[in-house]
């Protein structure tokens, strides 16, 4: 209820204003400076009785909350590549082997102000498996897309089962399920190398009206060796783009620059997949910095050149599929965590060593958060 103190300012106001008021409306000279000076008052005796009514206070501070919450949230997702890397000779370095395990690699997030303040840290398997707890994740695409599926499942199995893992997953260009009974959490890995592939099961999904919670497509290398054609691969980005928005509930005001963002709900679901009106968090799985001298093969030395990598990350961005363009897409960038991590990183220079996937998972895993607004 009203306190006495607030009801006899508010008589106040009125024994004040409502006069003025009614003078105001007859006067024939200097209305506009009349109602300028009242909406002044106003606007300022309204400033100080805010924090004498609840309901009042609280709405601005809700409003205020929000707007915090949702600039740091930005932010937060803006510095998940905020990574930096240690690579030392191993106790074992044999100068005359040149392999990656000659090396240790490990990384982190940076010290800087701005990153530290979101919070970031490598999550455990306990922490990760509550997160994606009774969750269907989907990991499509290529031989990258399936690193990143291996990197999840080294988090969230014990190393027993991972040995199985490893054989069946990496069985030559065939899809994988597992379940992992312990929470509930399905996981299907789709060999998708093409961009069309990926268009084609994002619309089985919506002719099904099944969706699975977590969505990470990836796609490029092949169609830069197989068909070497910038335009092509832009052009069924395109088509992607178009099926994977239908996937996110967005209003039709929506612009084409505006960001299309998941659903701000928990990861967590039945373990069978999201229904009609729920939508995946979708993740975008960037190429590999390409070094080109140690390619295995001539004719990847001859069309996956520099040149020709940086015509296909120019059409990834023109697509407008990734979230920092205005798409539904958050990219895990794999170029950039290769590159800082190295030529000591990679033995064939398109395939990297598990813990720039690592990397790749945690800053997903994180964003997982972020978006559902949960905390560790």
């Amino acid at each position: 209820m009203i306190g006495a103190v607030q009801l006899g300012v508010l008589a106040a106001c009125v024994v004040v204003l409502v006069p003025m008021g009614m003078a105001g409306y007859h006067l024939s000279r200097n209305k506009m400076l009349f109602f300028s000076g009242a909406l002044f008052i106003t606007l300022a005796i309204g400033v100080h009785l805010t924090p004498y009514f609840p309901s009042v206070n609280d709405f601005v501070t809700t409003v205020s909350s929000v707007v915090v919450f949702e600039n740091r949230r930005e932010s937060c997702l803006s510095h998940l590549h905020d990574v930096v890397w240690e690579v030392t000779p191993s106790p074992n370095f044999n100068p005359l082997d040149n392999n990656t395990v000659n090396y240790d690699k490990s990384w982190a997030w940076t010290s800087s102000s701005t990153v530290s303040a979101c919070g970031f840290q490598k999550l455990g398997r306990f922490d990760a498996s509550d997160l994606l707890n009774g969750s269907w994740v989907v990991v499509a695409g290529d031989s990258q897309a399936r690193l990143v599926a291996l990197s999840l499942l080294s988090l969230v199995l014990d190393s027993g089962p991972l040995e199985k893992v490893n054989r069946d997953l990496f069985k030559r260009h065939s899809d994988y399920q597992i379940v992992v009974g312990e929470i509930g959490m399905r996981l299907d890995f789709i060999w998708a190398p093409y961009t069309f592939n990926l268009t084609h099961l994002v619309n089985g999904f919506k002719r099904n009206r099944n969706y699975p919670d977590v969505l990470v497509m990836g796609s490029g290398l092949w169609h830069m060796l197989h068909f070497t054609n910038a335009s092509d691969f832009g052009v069924q980005l395109q088509s992607l783009r178009s099926a994977s928005v239908s996937l996110l509930p967005f209003s039709p005001d929506t612009g084409s620059d505006r960001p299309v963002t998941s659903s701000d709900r928990p990861v967590t679901s039945s373990g069978s997949g999201s229904v009609s009106g729920r939508s995946p968090h979708l993740f975008w799985i960037g190429m590999p910095t390409l070094i080109n001298s140690m390619l295995n093969t001539e004719e990847k030395r001859e069309k996956m050149t520099d040149a020709m990598r940086g015509e296909y990350d120019k059409e990834l961005h023109n697509s407008k599929i990734l979230r920092k363009a205005g798409g539904p897409l958050l990219l895990l960038d794999i170029e950039s965590l290769s590159w800082n991590c190295g030529v000591r990183c990679t033995v064939d220079g398109m395939h990297y060593d598990m813990p720039v996937y690592e990397a790749a998972l945690h800053i997903m895993l994180h964003a997982l958060l972020i978006e559902s607004h949960q905390k560790l």
